[in-house]
């Protein structure tokens, strides 16, 4: 009897396998897990910059939160696709240029992922998860609702993306010396104008450089809460009280723009989504610390979500 258990037990285990689907010009490549026959599946779109499959970034984010989050919903049930963007990491080759993207482009790879996901699993739909700036990639993706289930904005951005770069150049104090620049420089792309490198003093060469201030430039002209507001698919809202980069007012604005989406607002939770105070040392602390746990409330959101 005991034998018969274990054996149960092993083909009902969660597995892991990497994935692709289609590219421009080669495979884009994910990672999935596989929770059971006719789990919901959800596609996990990763945040703005180099961030990888895993919820990872070499400019020095190591939590792992998308990596914790998918392992953390197949203990719920709920298979995941969790995916390298386009020009990047696994998907490098899917592109020449990985900085010559739009919001648009990655609303394609999304449909590509969806497509390829319901063909694999036989899903009837598949539910799209952007966390951070992938919120408003998943916002995109579902304009075009085929094949998707629903949409969860995880630390998505409500506003457009100018007022919320504002609101975090002017919380954190070392940005004092480089401040009135960088608001320049953000006025100007949100009015289509590319800064001069030279008008770019210290950091602010990098956090605007050159070779991605097209895309910042069709980045800061989107609008989530009008994308929010004409969704026709289940819209989830899950955000942390103690983001510092993306806020309550974020989700607030991208629910009073979809009446019918769901709010939750966790106390406690971080922009990665992990247990962490105001306090910016202690919170910013949390972005390489794969061991601390996604939290709770925010994976039972999610698979609340997925399997009502």
């Amino acid at each position: 009897m005991l034998s018969t258990l274990l054996i149960a037990a092993a083909v009902m285990a969660p597995t892991t396998f990497d994935v692709s689907a289609p590219g421009p010009m080669a495979p884009l490549a994910g990672t999935a897990i596989d929770a059971g026959k006719n789990t919901p599946v959800v596609l996990i779109i990763p945040g703005s910059g180099p961030t990888d499959r895993d919820g990872n970034n070499p400019l020095g984010v190591k939590a792992a939160s998308y990596k914790l989050l998918a392992e953390a919903l197949a203990t719920k049930g709920v298979s995941t696709v969790r995916i390298d963007k386009r020009g990047m990491f696994g998907s490098r080759a899917a592109i020449a240029d990985g900085n010559a993207v739009t919001i648009g482009d990655y609303a394609a790879d999304v449909r590509q992922w969806v497509a390829a996901t319901r063909q694999r699993t036989g899903a009837t739909c598949v539910w799209v998860l952007g966390h951070s700036e992938g919120g408003l990639v998943a916002l995109a993706a579902a304009q075009r609702p085929a094949g998707i289930c629903g949409v969860i904005s995880v630390a998505g951005p409500g506003r457009k993306v100018g007022a919320v770069l504002r609101e975090q150049l002017r919380a954190n104090p070392a940005n004092a010396a480089i401040l009135n620049p960088a608001l320049k420089a953000v006025d100007a792309l949100e009015a289509g104008r590319k800064v001069p490198v030279a008008d770019l003093p210290g950091p602010l060469a990098t956090i605007f450089a050159p070779q991605i201030q097209g895309y910042l430039i069709d980045l800061l002209a989107q609008d989530p809460a009008r994308l929010a507001a004409s969704l026709t698919v289940p819209l989830l809202i899950v955000q942390g009280e103690t983001d510092l980069q993306t806020n309550p007012a974020d989700a607030r604005t991208l629910a009073a723009a979809q009446p019918k989406a769901k709010l939750v607002l966790v106390p406690g939770v971080n922009h990665v989504l992990k247990e962490a105070p105001l306090d910016r040392g202690a919170n910013l602390a949390t972005y390489a610390d794969p061991d601390r746990p996604v939290a709770a409330p925010v994976v039972d959101a999610v698979a609340a979500f997925v399997k009502r």
